[in-house]
């Protein structure tokens, strides 16, 4: 009987050892970098802006489907902010700090 009871506190004892080395690893997991399906849902219902109903339904729809066209964000926000300065017809310094204050922000 006695041994009984030692195996039992045993089991116990080693049941909440266990318990509290594998709490810990459990909590980092909630701090993990979003996925990519996270990251593209996120910029999407960004972009979606004030869309509501059908309409953003539709827009997201297309957003989350879109294949990635194999540029960064950076260049496409480089491409875009070059298009702009190009349409306002700036040179120089004036297409300078338009480039850096568009890609800033």
């Amino acid at each position: 009987m006695k041994q009984l009871i030692a195996l039992i506190a045993l089991s116990g004892a080693a049941l909440l050892s266990f318990a509290q080395t594998a709490a810990p690893a459990a909590a980092p997991a909630a701090d993990k970098a979003p996925t990519a399906q996270q990251s593209k849902m996120a910029t999407c219902n960004k972009d979606a802006g004030e869309k509501k109903g059908d309409e953003r339904k539709a827009f997201m729809k297309e957003c989350l489907s879109a294949k990635p066209d194999g540029k960064t964000a950076q260049q496409n926000k480089m491409k875009t902010c070059n298009e702009d300065a190009g349409k306002k017809a700036l040179k120089g310094d004036e297409r300078k700090k338009f480039m850096s204050e568009c890609l800033k922000g």
